[in-house]
């Protein structure tokens, strides 16, 4: 590997923990911070790994691309206990009605996104209030709320944090 582009690959690494702590950027801030930065770090890694300039390119544009609209689309925080009621009811309704479409068409997805209610705490930019429910465990995942300003289409799989979950909506 060339000596220059580890160098470069490890600035880039280290720009992005830098700024990971960005907390009070608005949400498209942050697609433009992380997701170009997503991109620089996914073609540096990419290029060092052995792949032409033009892939290297490509990777890091299609990397950046996900980044960007995942953190984009999605703002976080806590649940009252009225959301979490709703986000586990309209759970259970949707993974009944997956379990029973998936005996014949295809796999139970293990995480969906529901929509719940939004509160006081709900960016006023947010179309939706979204949860993760676990379809394995029947329960809704931590006490997150993500504040969707534009919603991924139902039946999609969209990534909130460490989960990418299938976006039921309100489950019925």
């Amino acid at each position: 590997m060339k000596t220059g582009t580890l160098r470069s690959v490890a600035l880039l690494t280290a720009v992005a923990l830098g700024t990971s702590g960005c907390a009070n950027l608005t949400p498209g801030e942050n697609a433009a911070a992380f997701g170009g930065g997503a991109g620089l770090l996914a073609g540096g890694l990419a290029r060092a790994a052995g792949m032409s300039t033009g892939e290297a390119l490509a990777t890091g544009a299609a990397v950046g691309a996900v980044v960007a609209v995942t953190t984009y689309i999605v703002a976080k925080h806590q649940a009252d206990e009225r959301q979490r009621q709703v986000a586990a009811q309209r759970g259970r309704i949707a993974s009944r009605r997956i379990a029973s479409r998936s005996r014949t068409t295809k796999k139970k997805p293990r995480y969906i996104a529901v929509d719940t209610v939004k509160n006081g705490k709900t960016s006023p930019k947010a179309k939706k209030a979204v949860m993760i429910y676990d379809t394995q465990s029947g329960q809704v995942v931590g006490n997150n709320v993500y504040d969707v300003q534009s919603p991924p289409s139902v039946g999609s799989t969209a990534k909130f944090d460490t989960y990418s979950a299938e976006y039921v909506g309100s489950g019925g």
